[in-house]
């Protein structure tokens, strides 16, 4: 196997992997994976709401799911470590299922990613994106797309791996509307860019 074919193989285990954990993760709060092999095993930390939903009563929870990444991805020795998300405002997948679920509800769009938005760069956030796209409006109405961003969002470049990123969908009575959420962490520091705190705009402060 060569070694661009191994990078390939692991990038889809792993985007495989986060699909599985997502959904069996769902009560739990879950926000993202990191995973790290060595030599002696394949450490996977995983960042979820409340933790004691992913441990489980006597540890069965965890040692299912374990069992489960072993065969299912044949990925030796897993050692699953399951951290408590520190600020949820700062997580694009928890932020982006947030909009979708008030999309659901029949809240206004621009009311809604304007207020995420102000959220998460309150919370320290450097730089923010929201996108929404698909039927936003009443039934009967094209499909649009809106796009609001604050801060500083590199779009091309090695640089744009400091971005995290999550997708979700929201499934109003109208149509589906896929929400993106794109986030710039606190003390993100950028080898071409000096950054400086983001003010926010009136019209944020005051959505």
């Amino acid at each position: 196997m060569t070694i661009e074919r191994k990078f390939i193989d692991d990038a889809i285990i792993k985007l495989n992997m986060s699909k599985y954990l997502a959904k069996e993760l769902t009560r739990a709060g879950f926000s993202r994976v990191e995973i790290q092999k060595t030599p002696v095993l394949t450490r996977i930390t995983v960042y979820v709401l409340n933790p004691g939903r992913v441990i489980g009563r006597a540890g069965k929870t965890i040692d299912t799911i374990t069992d489960t990444i072993r065969k299912r991805f044949s990925v030796e020795n897993p050692q699953i470590n399951v951290m408590e998300v520190e600020n949820r405002m700062l997580e694009p997948l928890l932020v982006a299922k947030s909009i979708a679920e008030k999309l659901e509800r029949g809240i206004n769009a621009r009311k809604i990613i304007q207020g995420s938005l102000r959220e998460v760069m309150e919370n320290g956030a450097l730089g923010a994106e929201i996108v929404a796209s698909g039927k936003l409006a009443a039934k009967g109405a094209r499909a649009k797309t809106i796009r609001k961003s604050i801060g500083y969002i590199p779009k091309a470049g090695d640089v744009t791996n400091l971005v995290s990123e999550a997708e979700a969908t929201a499934y109003p009575k109208y149509g589906a509307i896929g929400v993106k959420v794109r986030i710039v962490p606190p003390g993100t520091v950028f080898p071409d860019r000096e950054m400086k705190k983001v003010e926010l705009p009136k019209s944020i402060m005051s959505g």
